[in-house]
């Protein structure tokens, strides 16, 4: 990566420069010392220019054709005049490390679109697949003039759960003929969810989607009862033929809507803001142990006697705190 002129960047990204948001993004997305440094500078310089976009989550299970339904919305609210950006985060292999970012490639129309930007994301090795510059490419993109930012998770567990912490609208993509619907019925992702959306609702679909529309709002009903609980509309969509995409995006701007006249919005971003301040504690202290020159050269050694049973997993992190502890104190002097 070049030498990094953060204020040339952060004049760039407010310029809307989309290759100073690729550069920038790229360095939020680093984990050298120096960048990280960098793009806290970074963050400072653009504060004031955030805040302002739509901020949407959308998860959902594997093959509920995420990245499509974000192709056809996305292109439909660029033709509305928006400009729309979409972080795509994408599994990263525990075994490489490498990811196939290829959400590109699926979001090919939007990702042409001069008025959008697309970026897939590896998830690296964080909690739940959402990157740990998820959060901040959202200002970059805020302060580039962005007016709606689209977060795509892997939908692979405790994702929905990081995601629901940062966006202002958590949005449910889920299908029908997905095995038995009691399974697909989770009680802790419908609690998260603030609009649920069946896709697929298009020809030999459209019945079933409808069905599972159904039996989802009877869940929530059941789930949330009492007529005072505002409960996340079950809609079904099409992002092949367009069908419902627009009675799913009036019910986003219509739930961002409902938080604005509560005055919710700005205590949930706030809380947010708290929420990520503890997590980049947990990840700078993961990385300060990982990197703890004790630890460095002994974690190998502590991994094989755990995958060997000769140390149990307590036993393991033990001794790891143990080194890192001793680092602490040889630092101190």
């Amino acid at each position: 990566m070049r030498p990094v002129d953060v204020a040339d960047l952060a004049a760039g990204v407010r310029d809307g420069s989309r290759q100073h948001v690729a550069r920038a993004i790229t360095l939020l997305e680093s984990s050298r010392p120096d960048h990280r440094e960098q793009a806290a500078e970074l963050l400072i310089a653009i504060a004031d220019a955030t805040g302002g976009a739509v901020r949407v989550g959308i998860s959902g299970v594997p093959g509920a054709g995420k990245s499509t339904f974000i192709d056809a919305m996305g292109c439909r609210l660029v033709d509305r005049g928006s400009r729309v950006a979409v972080v795509a985060v994408d599994p990263s292999s525990r075994r490489t490390g490498g990811s196939i970012l290829g959400d590109r490639t699926r979001m090919a129309a939007l990702a042409a679109r001069e008025e959008a930007f697309v970026r897939p994301s590896p998830s690296g090795r964080h909690l739940g697949g959402v990157a740990r510059a998820t959060r901040e490419s959202m200002l970059v993109l805020e302060a580039a003039g962005y007016d709606v930012v689209i977060v795509e998770t892997v939908g692979v567990g405790q994702n929905e759960i990081a995601v629901s912490e940062m966006v202002d609208t958590f949005l449910l993509l889920t299908l029908a003929r997905a095995g038995d619907q009691l399974q697909g019925i989770k009680r802790g992702i419908l609690e998260l969810a603030d609009v649920i959306a069946v896709n697929k609702a298009d020809g030999d679909g459209e019945a079933p989607a409808r069905v599972a529309a159904r039996e989802l709002a009877g869940a929530m009903r059941l789930m949330m009862p009492g007529p005072s609980v505002r409960r996340p509309p079950v809609l079904t969509c099409s992002a092949i033929t367009g069908a419902g995409l627009d009675e799913v995006w009036a019910a986003v701007l219509e739930h961002r809507e409902h938080l604005e006249s509560q005055g919710s919005l700005e205590a949930r971003r706030a809380r947010q803001q708290q929420d990520w301040m503890w997590a980049m504690v947990d990840a700078h202290l993961q990385d300060a142990v990982r990197d703890s020159p004790s630890v460095h050269d002994r974690h190998a050694d502590i991994e094989r006697a755990v995958r060997a049973g000769e140390l149990s997993a307590v036993d393991g992190c033990a001794r790891i705190l143990e080194l890192f502890a001793a680092d602490l104190t040889r630092a101190r002097g």
